[in-house]
């Protein structure tokens, strides 16, 4: 991927007046240069101090190693058992966000992430409107973590309730946040090596089962499903299946720590995005040949889809292995809401420094180089919708059902900005990543459009507050 940034040249005025900035927004000349813009310095700057490895441990963690566990039943169910396959699909489409992302952060490698790439291509308007629709997403995928690993703990443990849980486990992350990115990512590499390690168990185990006792169904079968091929059911399971790896673009909020430029930040987009697809067809493949309901049985009987993946386990290897799973979802759970925290922490940071959230959280602290404030206010949202939600007996469901559509409308955005910043130039790529996210929000949950709709109302509402009193500083670095 090869980004041009050459600088423009800027016209000389007459004497006494400063040069005339050249036109680089979206209604440029087609002809005018653009000119990458460099990452801000000065009191409110960040550090760069994450390695190649750190981005890359951060999208993991966010992705988590092992998500397809919680939706193999429903995959299956939806494709007719071709699951390997809806992941193998669900890959190359998120592949068009990640180049985008990586072709964008060249050009703007700022800590807003999507909200940079929207404001310096599209305005200020839709930059705001993108930011706003990410910090949705960043702010409770989190929370259904956190929950997710409350819920996993009061299991292993239940003499501590679930409340409990959730709130320690966010009391830790946090404060590793606090501390420092670079100690964060040191703990998250070591979650994240726990979590590989358990997914290589289960690899083994399934390995050695298949060698033992054979596949319960055609070996091709994950691959081509059973029966008659269906390419509907395949593209409607992989509308569901590309929602495992959101949190790969996290890796672009950390875009201003980054020690060695804004090319290392896209090759850990797209290298994060690459090994999750591989590890996510792996053990989709071997579930779907050890798993004891076919796809049929488990389209028949939604109930038992949740859980498809844990009875397969217990199926072929025993139960010590689906609780070594649980235990280290439980932690990953945490760790991946440490993962989100931090940039939902980086966005609400950006956004602030340009005077689009209140000016305070945009405070870098001076012994930990991290944005504290803002880190504490994402934080506290996340801890109240997660306490709220532990509280309730629908609350893990309720989470669920309202979580993803702020991302899918900030990558929208995200496409539309590549289009209108190379003006058109390798617009094949954003094109295919645009129709894949309209495909995904076309399938949403009504819940969570309407969530959605709403947040993004609000969003109008404070971005026609801000219009009528003093306008926001330009752009950092712009």
């Amino acid at each position: 991927m090869r980004s041009i940034v050459r600088a423009p040249t800027h016209r000389r005025g007459p004497p006494g007046r400063p040069p005339a900035a050249p036109n680089t927004g979206p209604m440029a000349p087609r002809s005018a240069p653009r000119a990458a813009v460099p990452p801000p310095h000065g009191d409110e700057s960040l550090r760069r101090s994450l390695s190649f490895r750190d981005l890359v441990v951060y999208g993991l963690l966010f992705i988590a190693p092992m998500a397809p566990v919680g939706v193999f039943g429903t995959l299956s169910a939806k494709s007719h058992g071709a699951v390997a396959l809806v992941y193998l699909v669900a890959t190359l489409a998120m592949a068009f966000t990640a180049h985008s992302y990586a072709r964008m952060v060249r050009v703007a490698p700022q800590a807003g992430s999507v909200y940079a790439y929207a404001r310096l291509g599209l305005g200020e308007g839709p930059g705001f409107v993108a930011g706003w629709m990410a910090m949705l997403d960043y702010l409770l995928i989190p929370a259904v973590a956190y929950l997710f690993s409350g819920i996993a703990l009061h299991a292993l443990v239940p003499a501590v309730p679930q409340w409990v849980w959730t709130t320690i486990a966010i009391a830790v992350t946090t404060g590793l946040n606090l501390w420092g990115v670079r100690t964060a990512a040191r703990v998250g590499l070591l979650v994240l090596a726990m979590e590989i390690a358990v997914l290589a168990v289960f690899v083994t185990a399934a390995t050695v089962a298949l060698a033992q006792g054979g596949a319960r169904r055609d070996w091709l079968a994950p691959l081509t499903g059973e029966g008659a091929f269906d390419t509907g059911a395949v593209l409607a399971a992989v509308s569901v299946a590309v929602l495992s790896y959101l949190g790969f673009d996290a890796i672009a909020t950390f875009a201003e720590e980054a020690a060695g430029g804004s090319h290392k930040v896209a090759r850990a987009v797209l290298t994060c995005l690459a090994v999750a697809g591989v590890l996510f067809v792996a053990q989709t493949y071997l579930a779907a040949l050890l798993a004891p309901a076919s796809p049929a049985e488990l389209a028949a009987h939604p109930a038992r889809q949740g859980a498809a993946f844990y009875d397969t386990v217990d199926a072929a290897t025993g139960t010590w292995l689906h609780h070594l799973v649980a235990a280290s979802k439980a932690v990953g759970a945490a760790f991946a809401a440490l993962a989100g925290q931090a940039a939902a922490g980086r966005l609400l940071y950006a956004m602030a420094r340009d005077r689009r959230l209140p000016r305070a959280l945009a405070k870098v602290d001076g012994a930990s180089g991290v944005p504290r404030r803002a880190l504490l206010g994402a934080a506290t949202i996340t801890l109240i919708a997660a306490v709220w939600a532990a509280w309730r007996p629908d609350g893990l469901d309720r989470l669920v059902s309202v979580v993803n559509v702020g991302a899918l409308c900030a990558f929208a955005l995200l496409h539309v900005s590549v289009l209108a910043w190379f003006r058109g130039r390798g617009a094949v790529v954003p094109v295919c990543g645009l129709a894949v996210v309209l495909a995904v929000l076309a399938n949403a949950a009504p819940t969570a459009l309407l969530v959605g709709v709403a947040w993004l109302a609000v969003g109008f509402v404070v971005l026609a507050l801000q219009r009528r009193s003093a306008p926001p500083s330009s752009p950092s670095g712009v």
